[in-house]
C-alpha cells in the first residue's frame, strides 16, 4: 500500500489549506491524518472509518474537516482558520493489514 499526500504549504494565520492523500489500493478501514511538530511526538489530527465515523483531536475541532472518496481511495483534510501551532509535518494514515503511512507533507502557518 502506498499513500501519496499533497497540498501542504505556507499560509498565514487564519488561512486555509486542503490536504489530499491517495492510496494505491482500496482501503476498507480507517484513513486519516496525523502530524508531528518539531521536537514533539506524532499526534492524531483526524480519522475517518469507511462508514464515515470521524474522530478529531480537540485542538482542531471546529476548524478542520476530514472527508474521503472511497471510489478514489482518497482522504482529504480541509484546514480552516489555521494557527501557528498547526505548523507540522502532516502524515497520511491508513489501516490495511497493519498501519500504513505516507511520507508527510509540511504545513507552515506564519504569524
Amino acid at each position: 500500500v502506498q499513500l501519496q499526500a499533497s497540498g501542504g504549504g505556507l499560509v498565514q494565520t487564519g488561512g486555509s489549506l486542503r490536504l489530499s492523500c491517495a492510496a494505491s489500493t482500496t482501503i476498507s478501514s480507517t484513513m486519516g491524518w496525523y502530524r508531528q511538530a518539531r521536537g514533539k511526538q506524532r499526534e492524531l489530527v483526524a480519522t475517518m472509518g469507511s462508514g464515515g465515523t470521524t474522530n478529531y483531536a480537540d485542538s482542531v475541532k471546529g476548524r478542520f474537516s476530514i472527508s474521503r472518496d472511497n471510489a478514489k481511495n482518497t482522504v482529504y483534510l480541509q484546514m480552516n482558520n489555521l494557527k501557528p501551532e498547526d505548523t507540522a509535518v502532516y502524515y497520511c494514515y491508513a489501516y490495511k493489514l497493519g498501519s500504513r503511512w505516507g511520507r508527510g507533507t509540511q504545513v507552515t502557518v506564519s504569524s
